[in-house]
């Protein structure tokens, strides 16, 4: 039987090592089951550093890259965050750990039900799952104080920007799909001009919808 608190408790410290020592972020990877995300045939993975298969030919991200865009997007306690590509949902509830709520849109309908049923099971109900088009943001929803893009976009949508409250975040991954991608973070400044942070390189899947990429294209 695997322990899955030792491992999760390896993962936390492997992620520290790396330079990323938040206490608070620290907690919030402590505080969420993994092996819960994933399916069983991959359950003994679960806290390895890499991604992983999950349903509808998607991935869950690696631990440590999960961490460095939640550590950029300078989250704290009340925040208000939009995460596009929910996936699984485990980002989603570790940014629900630290944020005040979290509204995460997912495209796949299949891992939008899944991920909110995770969630709901969890107990997590500050976290919001929904199936939508996410490159539009939430705009019923807006403000947020960040936003997180869990794959990659030839840019940063100005409907995402607009979206932002003043001194708001985005981190989002930039490049061609199935190239190596650059991190970015953008931060939103008095009168709408925004600034650019590079982060590292990085591998995601495309972000497809009316302001990313096309199916057919990625």
């Amino acid at each position: 039987m695997i322990d899955f608190t030792v491992e999760r408790e390896a993962m936390v410290e492997a992620i520290r090592r790396r330079g990323l020592d938040s206490p608070a972020l620290l907690a919030a990877f402590r505080a969420i089951p993994r092996e819960e995300f994933i399916g069983s045939d991959y359950a003994e993975l679960a806290y390895a550093d890499g991604p992983l298969p999950i349903e509808s030919g998607q991935t869950i991200s690696q631990p440590y890259i999960v961490a460095l865009m939640i550590d950029a997007a300078d989250i704290g306690p009340g925040d208000k965050i939009l995460e596009i590509g929910a996936g699984s949902g485990y980002a989603a509830c570790v940014i629900g750990q630290i944020a005040g709520e979290v509204i995460a849109i997912e495209r796949h309908r299949e891992l939008a039900r899944l991920a909110q049923e995770r969630v709901d099971r969890l107990g997590y109900a500050n976290v919001h799952i929904a199936e939508g088009d996410g490159t539009l943001g939430c705009p019923a929803e807006a403000p947020f104080d960040a936003i997180i893009a869990s794959a990659s976009g030839s840019h940063v949508p100005s409907v995402l920007v607009d979206q932002l409250k003043p001194g708001g975040r985005i981190v989002m991954p930039i490049g061609d799909p199935h190239a190596v991608q650059t991190l970015v973070k953008v931060k939103k400044q008095q009168g709408g001009t925004v600034g650019r942070e590079d982060l590292g390189t990085v591998r995601f899947v495309p972000l497809i919808g009316e302001h990313g990429f096309t199916a057919n294209s990625a």
